[in-house]
């Protein structure tokens, strides 16, 4: 499906709301970055417009900017801007358009500690009364505890109304995984953010936490893959909701065995089942699922094999039955190739991915029926 993206082109988001679909990406020229989105129309994707651009937009291939569409109608656009480039500090920055994306209010933020660290990742979502929440990786800590040898970055959240005033904001889990992304899905009972956890020892299995009666739960481990690692390895789940039904997708290198898994809730993300395993030979995580119906739901990942990275989907049901793999794309193994996207758009599913070649990178799109 052709996508009005020019090289060099990254990052690309999909985000659904009542069936309307919003696909998002970053193109550079020169020192300015821009903020492109275009909606999914019977005819294909609609003529792109600009949320956001600068010569400080902070762009990167695994924390990506995204537009979502709230019931009302009104756009939102979370991005990152650079506050101090000498230490990678930068903050989220979000804007709203009551016109389709042809204008947008000053840009603000979720935050306000006002430390020059990194706050990102981050993913939108619809709150009641037609309001929205974001949650994000917050490095305040690592500033104001500097002294104390603090590195934790923490996960937080914030709701606004419907007018984007905000209503509040909460912390969610005192210390993460540096700078895996987050996702978060609605459910029946309210919002339930993904996460990569990290313990003290440098466990970093994937957490979640639901918001309930207005607060967050204390987060939970969705399985105890028992993945020590140093370093943040840059590979953060999906998560897809339906009513109470939840599926989270993951990869895991325990043992230094690359995996990909998804597992499935039907209490809204109170516990999980057994995980199932999605790749076949070995996979380099970046992974996305989407629930199709209560019992079954469509994981894509980057599976290497025979020297080769694709982009591959297959549908799995909560019995732990899997169909055959899928291959979509052949994409680079290399970071810059990023995050494929995958979303269902009634009985569509909508990829995205960057495909890279001799130093380029253009964002392409795919469409299935499932």
């Amino acid at each position: 499906m052709t996508l009005g993206a020019v090289e060099p082109s990254l990052a690309p988001q999909l985000t659904v709301t009542a069936d309307r679909a919003l696909v998002s990406w970053i193109e550079t020229q020169g020192r300015t970055s821009r903020l492109k989105f275009a909606e999914r129309t019977p005819s294909g994707w609609s003529e792109p417009r600009t949320a956001a651009s600068g010569d400080d937009l902070f762009t990167s291939w695994a924390d990506v900017p995204s537009v979502f569409r709230l019931d009302a109608g009104t756009l939102v656009a979370q991005w990152l801007q650079t506050t101090d480039a000498a230490i990678d500090a930068y903050d989220v920055r979000l804007a709203f358009s009551k016109d389709q994306g042809r204008t947008w209010s000053a840009p603000t933020s979720p935050h306000h500690d006002g430390t020059k660290t990194q706050h990102g990742f981050a993913s939108l979502f619809p709150a009641p009364g037609r309001g929205f929440g974001i949650v994000w990786l917050d490095g305040r800590a690592i500033e104001t505890n500097a002294e104390k040898g603090n590195d934790n970055m923490s996960v937080r959240a914030a709701t606004f109304d419907r007018d984007g005033k905000e209503l509040g904001e909460a912390l969610v889990d005192e210390r993460a995984c540096d700078c895996c992304p987050t996702a978060v899905a609605m459910t029946a009972a309210g919002p339930i953010a993904a996460f990569r956890d990290r313990s003290p020892d440098g466990v970093r299995d994937i957490s979640v936490a639901r918001r309930v009666n207005g607060e967050w739960t204390r987060p939970t481990t969705v399985h105890a893959d028992g993945w020590q690692i140093t370093a943040c390895p840059v590979n953060g789940p999906a998560i897809s909701a339906r009513g109470r039904q939840v599926a989270v997708a993951w990869m895991t290198a325990k043992d230094d065995q690359g995996r990909a898994f998804a597992a499935f809730s039907s209490d809204a993300g109170a516990t999980f089942d057994a995980p199932i395993r999605l790749d076949d030979a070995g996979s380099l995580g970046r992974v996305g699922i989407a629930l199709v119906d209560d019992e079954s739901a469509v994981a894509s990942w980057i599976e290497f094999a025979n020297q080769r990275a694709q982009l591959r989907i297959r549908r799995i049901d909560r019995s732990g039955a899997r169909g055959a793999a899928q291959t979509v794309a052949g994409v680079g193994a290399e970071r810059t190739s990023g995050y494929p996207r995958l979303a269902r758009r009634g009985d569509e599913l909508l990829l995205a991915w960057t495909e890279t070649s001799d130093g380029r990178s253009k964002v392409q799109t795919a469409v299935a029926h499932w």
